[in-house]
């Protein structure tokens, strides 16, 4: 594990209200209005991201799409629950030969490594770009009202919120 706290230095992590590392590494210059908002914010913007051992990305929202690419480390499982409000999951990562994925806007998800051993570092690039603003946090109570359908769906809300 100590490669994470080499990484953590290397690309200046901070920690993130959601879990994990994070820094932001590009925010567009390029500037649109976002129609919902009636307001002005960057075309797009990209972080690296690190999740490692038990630590995980608790359930949340933006307003925009979110891509993940993959780059180092374990596979990282990312659950979503879906328009017909199913759970979903993603697994990212070398094993899974599935190098990026999409996230839509408004979709409730969260990330896990999947191994505890290890750690797992990808690129999140969010467009239109990230505004802390734009960020909930899900509520545990409220996820299992909306989305706590079955065994699996309510066990995903409990084992990846943070009370």
């Amino acid at each position: 594990m100590q490669d994470i706290h080499t990484i953590i230095d290397a690309l200046n992590l901070e920690p993130h209200p959601e879990g994990g590392f994070y820094k932001e590494m590009h925010r567009s210059m390029a500037i649109i209005q976002d129609l919902n908002d009636l307001r002005d914010k960057s075309a797009y913007t990209s972080i690296y991201y690190l999740l490692s051992g038990t630590d995980f990305s608790s359930w949340h929202r933006i307003k925009s799409d979110e891509t993940w690419y993959f780059h180092l480390g374990c596979d990282v499982l990312i659950s979503f629950f879906d328009e017909h409000k199913l759970l979903q999951t993603i697994q990212l990562g070398l094993t899974s030969k599935n190098l990026q994925a999409t996230i839509p806007a408004n979709t409730w998800f969260s990330a896990k490594p999947l191994s505890e051993a290890t750690f797992c570092l990808v690129s999140c690039a969010v467009a239109p770009g990230f505004e802390f603003t734009d960020f909930e946090i899900a509520k545990r109570k409220e996820l299992i009202r909306e989305f706590g359908t079955s065994a699996n769906s309510i066990q995903a809300i409990e084992a990846l919120t943070r009370s």
